[in-house]
């Protein structure tokens, strides 16, 4: 009989456990996106959301000639992104994993505390560079290679790409650093006394294991720019448009809730199918299944 009680006991606690768990995810994340893709196929009459199952959003989206051309326009450039700041992050990664004790805590400090500043404090500290009167252009000016300020670097899509690569580089640095980390020192020594070079080392040894930590840091860097829509409405101007502005636009000003769902549905997919191929491509390099 006590054996018994235990088990419920047991039971309950495992239950109760698993609740807890389970609740926050399933109540933030779960059920919204059930919600959003519930109301991608609703539809708009006269300013009234009618409950109403429509593929119509959809329809719109794939037949309209702005659309997919735009969502296709932003997938290159938060790829390029997502290039350019893996590009950067391993000489930086490799310089953090090369350093020993204070040395290296020090800089990986330097490069995490971006993270904890405020995303807008960050957008306006880039504007004040890349301004007309900003520091970038009165260097250029001062050193005689531009007489007046260029308009190139500010709103247009090309602020809005170094805007997005500056502010979401640790996002592709920390995880090709923990994955150097992990990197026996062993594997260096004994390609070093192979005769193995120091760049044929990093290509032979160090690039193959490392690549898992940076596809998954660039395909992090390229979900958050793919859905940012803070970036581009601050640094993009009216040639800076991007799929996440439009998204913005159908839930705040033109109200179109179905149609602003269908769009965050479409964008969902395509980070869910980026995601997939990255943890693909790290599980064939060696990564963690």
């Amino acid at each position: 009989m006590q054996t018994v009680k235990h088990r419920w006991k047991d039971r309950l606690q495992r239950v109760l456990i698993t609740t807890l768990v389970w609740t926050p995810p399933i109540g933030l994340i779960v059920l919204p996106l059930a919600g959003f893709l519930a109301y991608s196929f609703f539809a708009l009459d006269n300013g009234e959301i009618v409950h109403r199952f429509t593929f119509g959003n959809y329809i719109r989206f794939f037949s309209d000639a702005v659309f997919v051309p735009q969502f296709l326009r932003t997938c290159l450039l938060a790829a390029g992104v997502g290039v350019i700041t893996l590009l950067a992050a391993y000489p930086v990664a490799l310089l953090l994993w090369s350093l020993e004790g204070r040395a290296k805590h020090l800089m990986l400090v330097l490069f995490v505390i971006p993270l904890l500043m405020s995303y807008i404090l960050k957008i306006f500290s880039i504007r004040a560079i890349l301004g007309g009167r900003g520091y970038l252009n009165t260097l250029l000016m001062a050193a005689g290679v531009i007489t007046e300020p260029t308009p190139f670097l500010l709103f247009n899509l090309t602020a809005v790409f170094l805007t997005l690569s500056i502010i979401l580089f640790p996002f592709t640095l920390l995880p090709l650093f923990v994955t150097l980390e992990r990197i026996p020192k062993a594997l260096i020594q004994a390609s070093s006394d192979l005769g193995g070079a120091g760049w044929l080392t990093f290509r032979r040894v160090v690039l193959p294991l490392s690549w898992p930590g940076g596809v998954i840091g660039a395909s992090f860097t390229f979900v958050l720019a793919l859905g940012d829509f803070v970036t581009p409405q601050m640094v993009g101007g009216p040639t800076g448009l991007t799929f996440g502005r439009i998204v913005y636009s159908q839930f705040g000003l033109a109200y179109n809730w179905p149609f602003g769902s269908a769009l965050a549905v479409i964008l969902m997919a395509a980070v869910l199918a980026v995601l997939a191929l990255a943890a693909r491509i790290g599980r064939s390099q060696g990564g963690p299944p």
